[in-house]
C-alpha cells in the first residue's frame, strides 16, 4: 500500500490464516488503525470511542443512534478493531453484545494493544460468522436489536456470507423491529452490490442504502451500508443526516432501491461469489 513503514519502527503484529494483521498509529486522525494484508480494516480511538473515522462506520453509527434510547442487544459478525461494539458500549451503557471472529490471533492482538472498555458486556466468540450464528444462545433468537455483518477475509467478504440463506440466519435473531447493517464493498458497475441488495431485500423487505454519492453511482470503488428490517424503518431523518456528512453522501430507499437492484437476482448457496477485491492503490495516502 502507499503508506510506508517508518524505519526502525516495529508495530504490533499477528499472523492470520490469510496474512498479517498490524496495529499502527493513524496518520491523519487520533487513534490507531488495524491493517490486514495492506487493507485498513478498522480505526479505534481509545480516548473517544464515539470517534468513527471511517465514513461507512460513521454511517453505521448514525443508524444505530436512531434505535430507541437505552441499552440494546447486538451481534457483530467480524471483529476487526471492535469499533462499533466500543461505540455502542460508550453511547448505550448496559448493552449486551456478542462478537464473532474467525481469526483468534486478531482478537488477541486487539485485546492486548487496544483493550476493550472496562465493564463493557462484550463477549467475543471464535469461529466462522455463519457457524457462529447457529451457535448463538437460543434465548437470543428474536430478541436482538441489531446485527452487524462486516466480515472480510483480507479485503473480500467470503461467498458463503453473501447469500439469502446466510441473511435468513442473521434475520432470525432480530426482533420484529430489529435492524441488520451490512458493509458492502464494490466498484464500477456495482454488480456485486446490486445482487447483495436483491439478496438482503428478499429476506428483510425494508432496505435503505447509505453511501458516498460517487460510490452509489458506481463511479468508484467504496463502501455501501445496507440497513434492513422486517418492519418499516423511521428513515425520514436520514436525508438531513446524510447532508450533514460525511460528505458528499446519499441515501436510497423505496423505489430508488428497486431501481438500484434492477434485474439483479438474490445470491443463494452454491451460486454466490466473494466481494470484489480492491486495488491496493485505493489505500494510498
Amino acid at each position: 500500500m502507499g503508506r510506508q513503514r517508518a524505519k526502525d519502527v516495529e508495530y504490533p503484529q499477528a499472523r492470520l490464516s490469510h496474512g498479517i494483521a498490524e496495529i499502527r498509529p493513524a496518520e491523519y486522525e487520533s487513534g490507531f488503525e488495524v491493517i490486514v494484508d495492506g487493507t485498513p480494516q478498522s480505526h479505534v480511538d481509545l480516548a473517544d470511542p464515539t470517534h468513527l473515522a471511517f465514513e461507512y462506520v460513521a454511517r453505521m453509527g448514525a443508524v444505530i443512534d436512531q434505535l430507541p434510547d437505552g441499552p440494546i442487544t447486538a451481534v457483530h459478525l467480524g471483529a476487526g478493531g471492535m469499533t462499533i461494539p466500543r461505540f455502542i458500549a460508550s453511547t448505550r451503557p448496559g448493552s449486551r453484545q456478542q462478537v464473532v471472529e474467525l481469526e483468534q490471533p486478531l482478537v488477541d492482538l486487539v485485546r492486548e494493544h487496544l483493550p476493550l472498555p472496562a465493564g463493557a458486556s462484550i463477549r467475543v466468540r471464535n469461529g466462522d460468522a455463519r457457524a457462529g450464528l447457529k451457535r448463538m444462545p437460543p434465548a437470543l433468537r428474536g430478541s436482538v436489536d441489531l446485527v452487524v455483518s462486516d466480515v472480510y477475509s483480507g479485503a473480500q467478504t467470503p461467498a458463503h456470507l453473501t447469500t439469502a440463506e446466510f441473511y435468513r440466519e442473521a434475520a432470525d435473531l432480530l426482533t420484529p423491529t430489529g435492524i441488520l447493517l451490512v458493509n458492502v464493498a464494490d466498484g464500477a458497475g456495482l454488480a456485486f452490490a446490486r445482487r447483495q441488495a436483491a439478496t438482503v431485500k428478499s429476506v428483510l423487505p425494508h432496505l435503505a442504502i447509505l453511501a458516498e454519492v460517487q460510490v452509489l453511482k458506481g463511479r468508484r470503488f467504496g463502501n455501501l451500508v445496507f440497513a434492513a428490517s422486517a418492519s418499516r424503518m423511521p428513515t425520514e431523518w436520514l436525508p438531513r443526516l446524510m447532508a450533514a456528512g460525511p460528505h458528499p453522501a446519499k441515501i436510497a430507499e423505496g423505489a430508488e432501491v428497486d431501481r438500484f437492484i434492477g434485474g439483479a437476482l438474490p445470491a443463494v448457496d452454491g451460486a454466490a461469489t466473494a466481494s470484489p477485491k480492491p486495488s491496493l492503490s485505493l489505500f494510498e495516502r
